[in-house]
């Protein structure tokens, strides 16, 4: 065992040498004139390690001066170190090294094929497949769409796969201008963030997904609330081809955000109707509506203004009582959005905090199918568009959703990589090295628009390509022909279970003629209410009290 002056000889080792070291170069430099460079190159670390004995925010420091800025070092680029020299190929965390190289080579147009077989487990928990056909379809055009908003005054052929809502401000002025430019030359739409519509979204005439969120940037009054006459303006333009609500997002759901002042530039200012330097809050709710008929009523007021465009809201399902409640007021009212994005827990591109990131919001694959099923079991689905966004980012990712249920898929961290996108998860520091999530000009300037427009068009397409060549072996004609009995799940190394058999699916206007046997239904469908977000009241009065 050490004595305690031979282990604080050990701390203080590096510290001492360098002192040491120094002293001797300073000592050359007055006798002999030799050693200035050296001398040079020890000052900054024997000034760093005194100030490191002196300084008293870091235990850490005064106890290992020098040494403690080692540990920091690896610190900071373990991430790193991680992600290229430790991490399994298919490790997600929260995307795998295969997963970004698929988008990295499909934006690049170049080889995506993969020899010597499959790196995944096939007989472990969660593999999954599509089952083919002996009769294969012959290839067809793999410009899949469908049609929203259908007899809408201005109905809209949307893509079956498309970007997902980045605002300008937390994507760079050239990030969006490459992903509008993509979108253009590849016929499918940009939906803009709730930061509104940017100069950058207009630059090249990609067609737009308007959300408009709690802030209502871009359509608001001084004091925050909404504005028609401003909505009306902006949505008259021929580039926005649809509405889109946003009630809540799969990074946060149910928290709202500050952009800090100093980040309000005069362009973001200018994008979202707000003043130059001061804090731009979204609130965590809306304030143009209380309830669910509220919502739709609010909906259907944005359908209007915008000329008959389709309208419609986008959530990450959280209290299932809250969505049974939109749901019935459909019912009650007649009033139907043309659509309904359902985002999932997975997260996405917006930073938040860690427990909501990692513990808030249902996934989804299983808000997906909640708001399928309850619109079957209403008798709706056929005139109500569903989209699903969360962690798509292969053909795979798009038939097994669209197999549960989505009409179409939006991607938002696909698209970034295709634009550059390294995930080095630094988004929120405005320090991203490849000049996508940052508004510093030295960073985003180095990203070529034209380049990088090209790889989103080619992600896109070749996505679709791949997309189009799983339904020819399934041997189908259209991604909107698969249902959960083409994707199968191992859930042990002995069972195997299609997704008809893993999830309960309802029969069309089941909901019409009383309760179904299905969990959630059972528990909240009954109780929620059209005229209120609250809770039922059973729910209300166990918050009260724990011994209910």
């Amino acid at each position: 065992m050490l004595s305690a002056t031979q282990e604080g000889c050990m701390r203080y080792a590096l510290y001492i040498a360098v002192m040491v070291a120094t002293l001797v170069a300073l000592a050359c430099v007055l006798t002999i004139g030799e050693g200035r460079i050296v001398l040079a190159l020890l000052l900054p670390f024997a000034a760093l390690g005194s100030w490191d004995l002196i300084q008293r925010r870091s235990t850490l420091r005064r106890n290992y001066p020098l040494l403690a800025h080692f540990r920091y070092g690896l610190e900071a680029i373990g991430p790193e170190m991680r992600q290229y020299f430790i991490e399994a190929d298919t490790a997600e965390v929260p995307f795998s090294r295969q997963e970004r190289a698929l988008a990295y080579q499909r934006a690049k147009s170049v080889l995506d094929t993969r020899p010597f077989g499959t790196l995944r487990d096939i007989y472990g928990d969660q593999y999954e497949w599509i089952n083919h056909s002996l009769q294969p379809s012959e290839y067809m055009p793999h410009d899949f769409r469908v049609t929203v908003g259908e007899g809408r005054a201005q109905p809209y052929s949307a893509s079956v796969f498309n970007i997902s809502a980045m605002s300008f401000g937390s994507l760079s002025a050239n990030a969006i201008r490459a992903l509008n430019r993509g979108a253009q030359m590849g016929g499918f739409y940009h939906d803009t963030g709730e930061g509104s519509i940017s100069p950058y979204h207009r630059e090249f005439g990609g067609d737009l997904v308007w959300e408009v969120a709690s802030g209502y940037f871009g359509c608001r009054n001084e004091d925050g609330s909404f504005s028609e006459e401003k909505f009306a303006a902006a949505a008259a333009d021929p580039q926005v081809k649809m509405i889109e609500v946003k009630l809540s997002q799969g990074a946060k759901p149910g928290h709202g955000g500050v952009l800090p002042g100093a980040k309000v530039t005069p362009e973001i200012a200018a994008t979202r109707g707000v003043p130059v330097g001061v804090d731009c809050i979204s609130p965590a709710r809306h304030s143009t509506f209380d309830t669910p008929k509220g919502l739709l009523e609010f909906v259907d007021r944005l359908r209007t203004l915008s000329g008959g465009k389709p309208a419609g809201f986008k959530l990450a399902i959280g209290h299932p009582w809250e969505w049974f409640g939109i749901a019935k007021a459909m019912h009650e009212t007649g009033i139907l959005p043309d659509f309904i994005v359902v985002d999932g827990a997975e997260g996405g591109t917006g930073a938040s905090p860690a427990e909501f990131i990692d513990h808030v919001g249902v996934p989804m694959h299983e808000g997906l199918i909640l708001v399928h099923n309850t619109l079957v079991g209403l008798g709706l689905r056929d005139r109500i568009r569903i989209a699903a966004a969360g962690k798509i980012i292969s053909g795979f990712d798009i038939a097994r959703t669209m197999a549960m249920g989505a009409d179409w898929c939006n991607a938002g961290r696909g698209y970034m990589f295709a634009v550059g996108c390294i995930q080095a998860q630094s988004c929120h520091t405005d320090q991203c090295p490849t000049g996508v999530a940052t508004q510093n000009p030295k960073r985003w300037k180095a990203l070529d628009v034209p380049d990088k427009a090209t790889r989103v068009h080619n992600f896109h397409e070749n996505t679709l390509k791949a997309l189009r060549d799983l339904i020819c072996a399934a041997g189908l004609q259209h991604p909107g022909q698969l249902g959960p009995e083409h994707i199968l799940r191992r859930i042990s190394p002995t069972e195997v279970r299609s997704l008809a058999t893993i999830y309960n699916f309802l029969e069309p206007g089941e909901l019409l003629t009383g309760t179904p046997r299905h969990a959630v239904f059972e528990q909240y469908w009954g109780e929620s209410r059209s005229d209120s977000f609250a809770p039922p009241a059973r729910i209300a009065a166990r918050r009260d009290s724990k011994s209910l």
